[in-house]
C-alpha cells in the first residue's frame, strides 16, 4: 500500500454555518460540499450531523461536523492548546504579513509573525476554538539537508532518552540566545 494523498482531515464545529463563514470569508476558501444525514454510515448509530468540505487548495480537504445531539465540544485539555492546530501554507512573506494585516483588520486576533528558522507563522484561533497557523516557508536548501541528514539519528535519541535532541537547535539558537 502506498498513501497518495490526505482525502481530508475533518473536525468538529460548534455552528457549521459560522465554520463555513469563517473560513470562506477570512481564508478565501471554497465551500465544496455538505453532507447531512440521521445515522453513521460506518457505524449505524442514530446520530444526525451536518458533514461539511472545504477545499484549502491543491487537494487538500478540511472537514467538519457539527453535532447537536453531542455534549458540548471541548478539547483535549492534557495536551497544551499550542500543539493541536491546523497549518495553512501561504505563498511567501508578503502574503503572510498581508494575511496578518487583513486578519486583524477584521478585528481577529494574531500571534506573530514566529520565526522558525525554515518557516515563518502567524496563529490565530478559528470560531471553534481551533488553532490555526498561516505558515511560509523560509528554508534553504542546505538547511532543509542538514534537517534531512539528522533526522532518523534525532528520533531514535529521543526515543531512548525522551529529552531534547540538540542536533538542529541551531534553527532558533538566535531566537533563544536573547
Amino acid at each position: 500500500m502506498k498513501i497518495q494523498q490526505i482525502h481530508h482531515v475533518a473536525y468538529r464545529c460548534k455552528d457549521a454555518k459560522e465554520t463555513v463563514d469563517f473560513y470562506t470569508k477570512y481564508l478565501n476558501m471554497d465551500f465544496m460540499l455538505a453532507i447531512s444525514e440521521d445515522r453513521v454510515p460506518s457505524t449505524k448509530e442514530p446520530d444526525p450531523y451536518m458533514h461539511l468540505f472545504l477545499d484549502a487548495g491543491k487537494g487538500n480537504i478540511l472537514a467538519f461536523f457539527e453535532l447537536p445531539n453531542s455534549p458540548e465540544m471541548g478539547r483535549d485539555e492534557n495536551t497544551p492548546q499550542w500543539v493541536q492546530h491546523i497549518a495553512f501554507q501561504l505563498e511567501d512573506e508578503e502574503a503572510l504579513m498581508q494575511a496578518k494585516t487583513d486578519l486583524e483588520a477584521a478585528g481577529i486576533e494574531v500571534l506573530g509573525p514566529t520565526d522558525h528558522g525554515i518557516i515563518k507563522s502567524i496563529y490565530l484561533f478559528d470560531p471553534n476554538g481551533h488553532r490555526l497557523e498561516l505558515t511560509t516557508v523560509t528554508a534553504t536548501d542546505d538547511q532543509l539537508k542538514k534537517l534531512d541528514e539528522v533526522k532518523w539519528e534525532m528520533l531514535d535519541e529521543w526515543t531512548k532518552s525522551k529529552s531534547t535532541v540538540k542536533k538542529a537547535d541551531w534553527l532558533h539558537a538566535s531566537e533563544f540566545s536573547k
